[in-house]
């Protein structure tokens, strides 16, 4: 079967693996889609001589759609946007930013536009902007977040009645039966984040990707919000965090401690004291590290399954 989201990006599976930063290379792309989602290659922690590397290899590793994940923040964004269009990429998500900025000259170039976003609002502005599809993400997400703290149940609902494009649910989903209670409430697919960190393919450190499995309920959370709200890992550094709120603190001395390269320091180098460590809540399902294809196949069959059970349960 086909619906909106799939029809749009050509693929089999509702399933979108997410363009996370350090994690999201060439190789986790091309597995996802090879598997019958939708790959993204995330732009967000490379260099664009960095970023058409990963592209011309993801096209080599696979004949299916893929995309590129582009935070609006980049520094180097002109030229990230220029080498998409240059290297013929057909689906480009954004986020964190203002979606009007690009959704114009990409479409113009024959991209398929999706944009992320944590509130109704902002929703209806990526709409208004001309986007083809929105991922609306609670705030269980790993990595930066929305201010207001809208979980993903509560949030997918409500920009559903408000929209006439297709909704992609994001933010603590990493099974079939939450993808299904996903689809429930009106999205048409799920893009996964934290699930396929613990996978093969991810180019994020094996320190980080075991302590994902490690993980259990309430190990992570929501901080920085002076900054940017971001979901982490409790560690060292995120003690070093809640030491300086309970101070009493500014956003000018959060980002002396933040530094620079603190995400790359835990979650591609490893360092799991020091380093910034981004995952959602949902680490606490995740159990093992294993190929994205196998990944996403357990998802599937446990979609079928949660489908025929609820088709089981009683009516009142």
């Amino acid at each position: 079967m086909q619906n909106r989201i799939t029809s749009l990006f050509k693929i089999k599976y509702p399933v979108i693996q997410a363009g996370m930063v350090w994690a999201s290379g060439w190789r986790l792309a091309a597995a996802c889609s090879n598997a019958g989602a939708l790959g993204l290659i995330g732009a967000g922690s490379m260099y664009p001589d960095i970023l058409r590397e990963h592209i011309r290899k993801c096209k080599v590793a696979t004949d299916k759609p893929f995309g590129v994940n582009v935070p609006m923040l980049y520094p180097d964004l002109e030229k990230v946007i220029d080498i998409i269009i240059e290297e013929g990429v057909k689906i480009v998500f954004t986020s964190a930013g203002n979606p009007k900025t690009y959704t114009s000259r990409l479409k113009e170039n024959g991209i398929t536009v999706v944009h992320v976003v944590s509130s109704v609002k902002f929703a209806l502005k990526a709409q208004e902007a001309g986007v083809d599809a929105i991922v609306a993400e609670g705030f269980e997400a790993g990595g930066h977040n929305g201010r207001d703290e809208t979980t993903t149940f509560t949030l997918i609902p409500m920009v559903c009645e408000k929209l006439n494009i297709p909704v992609i649910a994001a933010g603590g989903i990493a099974t079939g039966e939450g993808m299904l209670a996903a689809m429930v409430l009106g999205a048409e697919a799920v893009q996964v984040g934290s699930r396929f960190v613990a996978s093969d393919e991810a180019s994020s450190h094996i320190n980080f990707k075991n302590k994902v499995v490690e993980s259990v309920e309430g190990d992570t959370m929501l901080t920085l919000k002076e900054l940017a709200p971001v979901r982490l890992i409790r560690n060292k550094f995120f003690d070093d965090i809640q030491e300086l709120y309970k101070k009493g603190t500014n956003a000018e001395e959060l980002m002396r401690l933040l530094g620079r390269a603190r995400a790359k320091k835990g979650m591609f180098e490893g360092d799991l004291d020091e380093g910034e460590l981004e995952i959602g809540q949902i680490a606490g399902l995740i159990h093992d590290i294993k190929p994205a294809a196998e990944i996403i196949s357990e998802m599937m069959q446990a979609y079928r399954q949660a489908v025929k059970k609820v088709k089981n349960l009683p009516e009142f």
